[in-house]
C-alpha cells in the first residue's frame, strides 16, 4: 500500500485519523481543506515520491504506473536543471584567471539567485490570482481532494494495492468533481450549502431551489479565466524575479552571504544586508536608468495591467467587484510610485 503523508478525518476534512476507518485512511475520494498546512503536506508528499516511489515503479515497468505519476515527476528535471544551472559558473570559476574568476562568480551568484527567485515568483504569483478570485467570487479554484483508487495486482502476494493521488476539484472544466461539493442530503439545507454561498456572493439570489444549477455555469467561467490568468502571469512574474536577481545591489550581499546559522553574528548581518540589497534592487529594477531597465519595468507594468484587466473582466456582481479591485489596486499603485 502506498500511503499519503497523513491521515484524514472525513467529517472535518483535516489531517488526522478517523476512528471509523479500519486503518485511519479514507476509503473514498475525500475533500480536503485548502490551507497552508494541507498545501505543504501535499507538496512534500508529491516531491518525495517524484524522486523515490514513482521513478522506481516506472523503471521496473510497473503496470500501475500512470500519467499522474509521470506529471508529478516533472519536478525532477526542474530541480536537477536548476542545480546544474546554478553550478555552471560557480563550480568552474576557480579554474579561471583571477580577473575572469571574479566576473564569473558575480554572474554565477546572480544566476543562482535568479533560479531561486524564478521558483518563488512563479509559485507565489498564483496566489495573486487565486486569492482575489476566491475573495470576490467565493469560488476556490484550487480546492484539493484525495483520490482513492485500487491498483492491479502484479504478483500473487499483492492483496492490498490501495493508492492515493492528490487532485483539485476544478482541475478539469469539463469533468469538475461536482459530487464533492455537495453536502449531506440527509441534513436540511446542507446539500447545496456551498452553492448557496457562492450564489449569494455573486448576486444570483438567496434561497434558490436549485442553486447548484445556477452556479455551475459561472463556476466554469471562473475556472477558465483564472486558469488562463494564472498560466500567463506566473511566467511573467517568474521573469520579473530573474530580472530582479540581476540588479547590481546584490553584489554587496554576495560579499557577506553565509548559510552558517550557528554563527549568529555573521548570519544576522547577512540577513540585514540581504534585506537592504532586496530593497535597493527593487528600486533600481523599477527606476529605469537605461534601456535594459526600461524593458524590465515595462514587463512589471504588463503583469500588473494584465491582472487588473482580468479582474475587471469579471461581470459577476460588477459593482462589488469594482470596489474590491480598487482596494486591491491602491496599495500596489502606492508601492510602484514609491
Amino acid at each position: 500500500m502506498i500511503l499519503p503523508v497523513s491521515n484524514f478525518d472525513k467529517q472535518n476534512l483535516s489531517f488526522r485519523a478517523n476512528d471509523s476507518q479500519d486503518n485511519g485512511l479514507p476509503k473514498s475520494d475525500t475533500l480536503l481543506k485548502n490551507n497552508f498546512s494541507t498545501r505543504t503536506r501535499i507538496a512534500m508528499d508529491k516531491f518525495i515520491k517524484a524522486f523515490t516511489v514513482y521513478p522506481a515503479r516506472g523503471l521496473k515497468g510497473s503496470i500501475n504506473s500512470d500519467f499522474y505519476e509521470f506529471l508529478t515527476m516533472g519536478t525532477v528535471p526542474y530541480v536537477v536543471g536548476s542545480l546544474t544551472l546554478m553550478s555552471v559558473f560557480n563550480s568552474a570559476a576557480k579554474y579561471f584567471p583571477a580577473f575572469d574568476q571574479s566576473a564569473a562568480r558575480k554572474l554565477g551568484n546572480k544566476m543562482a539567485l535568479g533560479v531561486v527567485f524564478y521558483a518563488l515568483a512563479k509559485t507565489l504569483s498564483k496566489s495573486f490570482v487565486n486569492t482575489p478570485v476566491k475573495w470576490i467570487t467565493g469560488v476556490d479554484t484550487q480546492l484539493p481532494y484525495l483520490k482513492v483508487y485500487h491498483q492491479l495486482p502484479e504478483s500473487k502476494d499483492d492483496f492490498d494495492l490501495t493508492s492515493y493521488e492528490y487532485h483539485k476539484v476544478g482541475e478539469s472544466v469539463e469533468f469538475t468533481r461536482w459530487d464533492l461539493l455537495y453536502g449531506d442530503p440527509n441534513k436540511k439545507g446542507d446539500l447545496n450549502k456551498r452553492f448557496d454561498k457562492i450564489a449569494k456572493r455573486n448576486g444570483l439570489g438567496t434561497n434558490l431551489n436549485d442553486s447548484d444549477q445556477a452556479v455551475k455555469p459561472m463556476y466554469k467561467e471562473v475556472l477558465v479565466k483564472s486558469t488562463l490568468a494564472r498560466s500567463i502571469s506566473s511566467y511573467l512574474w517568474a521573469a520579473a524575479g530573474v530580472a530582479l536577481a540581476f540588479q547590481k545591489p546584490w553584489e554587496s550581499y554576495f560579499n557577506v552571504a553565509t548559510l552558517k546559522f550557528w554563527n549568529m553574528k555573521d548570519f544576522s548581518h547577512s540577513l540585514k544586508v540581504f534585506g537592504r540589497s532586496f530593497v535597493d534592487s527593487a528600486k533600481e529594477f523599477y527606476l529605469a536608468k537605461n534601456a535594459k531597465n526600461m524593458l524590465e519595468k515595462s514587463e512589471v507594468l504588463l503583469i500588473v495591467q494584465k491582472n487588473f484587466i482580468w479582474l475587471k473582466m469579471q461581470k459577476i456582481c460588477l459593482k462589488n467587484i469594482q470596489e474590491k479591485v480598487f482596494w486591491l489596486w491602491l496599495p500596489l499603485q502606492q508601492f510602484l510610485e514609491f
